[in-house]
């Protein structure tokens, strides 16, 4: 079973095979720690995401695709797009919930074995810190038990509030 580790810190300076961008449906860069990937990985990520763009039309809520990691430490980016949090009532927890599971399979589909993860849709997306913290947790623990390519798992927390509250919940593995 692969392993979980907690940094707080710049997702774009982690070494890692692959990191995950928490990207809107248009793949083509925005705020928040979108627009840091980009602009620390260089034209070559928006470059892939145009293509993507060109292909399938973006990318959907929940879903997530793969470019190049550019001039970043990381091999990969994976983009996933997380919910807009607003009432809770529309399917949100589910939405973030295959966010987290579809850019797993898809590093293990491209043989990632560690592969990092900022707090997705907490920012803008105004997901509950607490609520996207425990559906982040326990979607990388159940995925991590039933797969060998994925072998560590990094939580890149870049406020105080997100790395609190995923230290106590790794700590009550």
């Amino acid at each position: 079973m692969g392993t979980i580790e907690l940094v707080q810190g710049d997702i774009t300076k982690i070494k890692a095979d692959a990191i995950v961008n928490a990207a809107n449906t248009s793949l083509m860069g925005g705020g928040g720690v979108d627009g840091a990937i980009h602009r620390a990985g260089g034209p070559e990520i928006l470059e892939d995401c145009r293509k993507i763009v060109a292909r399938q039309g973006g990318c959907k809520t929940g879903q997530a695709v793969i470019t190049t990691g550019g001039k970043l430490p990381a091999k990969y980016v994976i983009h996933t797009v997380g919910p807009v949090y607003n009432s809770g009532k529309r399917g949100e927890d589910e939405l973030l919930h295959s966010a987290y599971l579809n850019s797993l399979k898809l590093a293990a589909e491209n043989d990632v074995h560690t592969i990092a993860f900022p707090n997705i849709s907490t920012g803008i997306y105004h997901f509950p810190k607490d609520k996207a913290a425990a559906i982040a947790v326990k979607t990388v623990q159940d995925f991590l038990a039933h797969n060998d390519v994925v072998e560590k798992v990094i939580f890149v927390c870049f406020d105080d509030e997100n790395f609190s509250l995923y230290q106590e919940l790794l700590a009550q593995k």
